[in-house]
This record gives C-alpha cells, structure tokens and sequence, in this order.
C-alpha cells in the first residue's frame, strides 16, 4: 500500500477516534444557581452600612441576588426584628438564605449562627432569640455555629461590625452552594435562644392581648391577638366592640377593611397576616389616640 494511502487511512482513524471521543464525553456539569438572600437589619439607609455588607456578598458570591427585607427594624428590637423575620420567610423560596442583623450583643459571647429550617431555608443571624417566632412555626433541623475564618472576612475582625464581616459573607457562602457543616461546630437546637414573646390569651373576663407594632407610616396598631382567637370572642363584622385599651375604654366597630367607616373614624380589622388590628380610616390611630407598643388591651365576650 503507498505510503499517501497508509497516512490518508490512520489520519481518518485518529479522527474517528477523537469524534467517537467527544461524543462520549461527559459535558461539564453546569454551574450551580445562586440561592436568593434576604437581607434584614435594624442599620437603617443613613450611612454605607448596607451598601457594604451588600458588596461583601457580591465578593463572595458574584450576582447573587439580595432582597431587602427592611433595615428599619427599631435600633436593638430583637422581637420585631423576629416578626418581621417569620412574617417574609414565607415568600422567599424554600432554598433561600436569610441575613438577619438586629444584634445589640455585638462582640459579645453572644454566637453567630447558621440555622436550617425543617423547611429548608437557611437562617445566618446572632443566636438571641430572632429565630423564636420561625422556629415556633416551621421548626429548626439543625445549627450550627460560624467559627471557621473562610466564611468570614478581614484579618482582623471588628467587634462591632459582624454583620459585614461574620454574616454577609457567610450568607453568600451558604448562597453559592457552600457546604454548611463547614462553617462550624453543630448545635443542639434545643439549647438555641428563646424570646419570651406574650400571646393573646382568652378567660372569664375576656380577650386580653397586646398592642406589639404599628404598621409602618400610618400608625395602625399591630396585635398579638391572631382572627381565630378573636372569632371566639363571638363578634361579627359590623358589631360595636367594647375594648379597654391602655386602662381607657372605647367602642369600635369590626369592619373589613378602612373605608367601611368615614375618614377619620377608628376600626377593628384583621390585617394581611390574619391579625386583629386597631386603624383610622386615612388617619393615625397611634398619634391620634396617643397609644405605642407595649400596649395592653381587653375585649370582653359578646353579650
């Protein structure tokens, strides 16, 4: 055979070989999508605070996406920052990763943790008691403490800046699809801390609850008394309702929403989270009735 024709031959075999090759290889696995964070703190937008725990989960995790939750949670107020925590977890997909930094034990013994839900959504917060209402609602499968210097940032950690350099980065970590085990020694979920957060509770002189927030700009007061504990009680929307609230007694009507009164006339309603609140039909029931939380109130039963 002429050697043109033995070289034509075995370079049709390599490339043969090199096709059947690539055919049966294996393609790269792609790359592995970014979980969502949602970002929570009582900074407020004053200063860069924000902005640089958002850049430090972009170093960590490029384009992850990060939702603010709030940051005007009231400076030091870990039970709402707790509310408001369990009140947004639910809309979040259940692979998403929270930040949440309402800390006033900054540098303190106090442990930063991660904390998986049995729902399946990562918590990286400092273990005061911000998990309480999530932990009463869907359950807690695990913690862990954050002790290992890779999910952290900086040489020199502050002693008062751990939401950028303990918890940004660890959530983004977590974000990118990081092994959680790796960030720190395990936790018994039992031994987490527990906020001691007052329920509405119903006995021979009626409903008595507590006024726990007001709703943003408007001063609607937020209750801790959920509509089935209300509904016991036996009123029905139009009803006049006697309530002793602050020591001061009233009677207000059960309306489905603000404009079922006049402007400037007070309501009972159940709010968008199924809790019985106090408003002013495009008023402000705090400022007008001179009442802030903590609060307490009384609803007799109907007659």
């Amino acid at each position: 055979m002429p050697s043109s024709r033995r070289h034509f031959l075995a370079a049709s075999a390599a490339l043969l070989a090199l096709r059947l090759t690539a055919c049966t290889t294996a393609p790269a696995p792609a790359p592995q999508p970014l979980k969502v964070i949602g970002f929570l703190s009582d900074f407020d937008v004053k200063d860069d605070a924000i902005g640089i725990c958002k850049a430090v989960m972009e170093g960590v995790a490029p384009g992850v996406h990060v939702i603010d939750i709030t940051h005007q949670v009231t400076p030091y107020d870990i039970a709402q920052g707790a509310r408001f925590l369990a009140g947004s977890a639910p809309y979040f997909p259940k692979d998403a990763v929270f930040v949440g930094v309402v800390d006033p034990g900054v540098g303190s013994a106090r442990k930063p943790i991660i904390a998986k839900s049995k729902i399946g959504q990562f918590f990286v917060v400092p273990d005061n008691g911000l998990l309480t209402l999530v932990q009463d609602r869907d359950g807690i499968e695990a913690a862990r403490e954050i002790t290992n210097p890779d999910w952290m940032i900086g040489s020199k950690l502050s002693s008062t800046f751990h939401g950028r350099d303990i918890f940004s980065p660890a959530g983004a970590h977590l974000a990118r699809g990081d092994d959680w085990t790796q960030a720190g020694p395990s936790l018994d979920v039992a031994q987490l801390v527990r906020l001691d957060i007052p329920t509405a509770a119903i006995d021979a002189k009626g409903l008595h609850g507590d006024v726990i927030g007001t709703d943003g700009p408007f001063g609607n007061l937020i209750l801790d008394i959920p509509q089935p504990i209300f509904a016991q009680l036996g009123y029905q929307i139009g009803d006049a309702v006697p309530v002793t609230l602050n020591g001061k007694q009233y009677t207000i009507p059960f309306h489905k929403t603000f404009s079922d009164v006049p402007i400037g006339k007070p309501l009972f309603y159940v709010d968008s989270r199924g809790r019985l609140s106090l408003a002013i039909n495009q008023g402000n029931f705090a400022q007008t009735y001179r009442i802030s939380p903590p609060a307490q109130l009384l609803i007799p039963r109907k007659p």
